[in-house]
Parts: structure tokens; C-alpha cells; sequence
């Protein structure tokens, strides 16, 4: 007998207008413990807004969000203090979250390749190395739920597959990964794709679903 397990992200009836533009109307998204979900859309369909009413950076008109656990946010423009070095973002990140060590810092500067850099200041960094400096400090506390805003913008090739190995491994270790995407030739990684129009999404099984139905 299985027991059924809550839902990892639940956001229901999302609305949010910017004075008379209604961007978004009525959202729904539900996201299980372990799923990858991609939140698809044109240019302008509102899916950076809906990462922020769900992260909570952005107050909504209506609706309610409900988390199963931890959130990691990665915004699509990283924020970060440019005068400060990743070391330094690193260490008040983590005494932020109350970790006692660096050691999942250290893995994932590793994991993304940025070691070099750990006491150059933010300000001097390129584009691609504030990005992994971004996603290091969403992922620095093994949060239950994530939420990527195109979060390899700027990678090289390498990086983003390494990107992809970690969203893998986050994947098997049974967290909720929600990431924004406009690639089409990925979205057979994910098991569902969540199209945004109109101001509502449609989940839809992702090709990953359907290949394995018919191994």
C-alpha cells in the first residue's frame, strides 16, 4: 500500500495585472516531490511573474501559493552585491540559512566550475560566472522546491551540461524542479511541460513521458 504524499508547490487561481496589462488569469500549477516541470510560453506570456508570485518576491492580486518544504529561487537577473566576492556571498548566504559549513557550496562552485573565481568580487565577473554564482546560492541550503528563471543564461557548453547533471541529480533525490525554458530540443528532460497563455498554464506529459511509455 502506498501512502499518498502532499504536493511539493501548489499555486492556484494566480492573478497579477500591471495597471490595466492582466499578465496573468488564474494560474494553476501543481508540482510533485521529484518532478521536473518546464513552464513554457512566447516572449511576454508572464512566466518570470509567475516564478516571483510563487517565490513570493512579488505580491499577487489573487490566489494562493502552498509549499511542501524548502524553496530555492534563481531569478532570471542574478542579485547579487557586486562589491562582494562569491566567497563572500557564499559565507553570508550560508550563516543566512544557518548551515554550519560550506561543503555544498564547495560541491557546487565544483560541480560548475568557477573555483578561480571564489575571491573575485561579483563586479568582476562575466555574465555566465554570475549566473553559476546565482544558482550556487539558490541551491547553498538542498531546498525541497526549486525555481529556475532560465537560470544557464550565459553558460558555455560545458556549464550547461553540467547544469543538466545537476538538475538530474536533484531530480533523484526526489526534488521539485521547476524551470523556465524557451529550448525546445530540452524539453524532453522534463516530465511535464506547462505551456503559459492567455495568463493560464496547461500542463501537458513532456516527451519524456511518452518515450518511456513506450520502452
Amino acid at each position: 500500500m502506498t501512502t499518498e504524499r502532499e504536493p511539493a508547490l501548489v499555486a492556484r487561481d494566480i492573478h497579477k495585472a500591471f495597471g490595466k496589462h492582466q499578465v496573468l488569469r488564474g494560474a494553476d500549477l501543481t508540482v510533485e516531490p521529484g518532478q521536473l516541470v518546464a513552464v513554457v510560453g512566447e516572449n511576454g506570456s508572464g512566466k518570470s511573474t509567475l516564478l516571483k508570485a510563487v517565490a513570493g518576491t512579488l505580491a499577487v492580486d489573487r490566489g494562493e501559493v502552498r509549499l511542501g518544504g524548502e524553496l530555492g529561487y534563481c531569478p532570471q537577473d542574478p542579485v547579487l552585491n557586486f562589491n562582494l566576492t562569491v566567497d563572500q556571498h557564499l559565507q553570508y548566504f550560508a550563516a543566512a540559512h544557518k548551515l554550519s559549513s560550506l561543503e555544498r557550496a564547495d560541491e557546487l562552485v565544483e560541480l560548475l566550475g568557477y573555483e578561480k573565481y571564489r575571491e573575485t568580487a561579483a563586479g568582476d565577473l562575466s555574465g555566465g560566472t554570475r549566473q553559476k554564482l546565482n544558482l550556487t546560492l539558490a541551491l547553498l541550503h538542498d531546498p525541497d522546491v526549486l525555481l529556475l528563471d532560465e537560470p544557464y543564461q550565459g553558460f558555455d557548453w560545458e556549464t550547461y551540461l553540467r547544469f543538466w547533471d545537476l538538475v538530474d541529480q536533484l531530480h533523484e533525490r526526489d526534488k521539485a524542479v521547476v524551470v523556465i525554458t524557451h529550448l525546445v530540443f530540452e524539453q524532453e528532460r522534463f516530465d511535464v511541460l506547462a505551456d503559459l497563455a492567455e495568463g493560464r498554464l496547461t500542463p501537458r506529459k513532456a516527451a519524456k513521458e511518452h518515450s518511456h511509455a513506450g520502452a
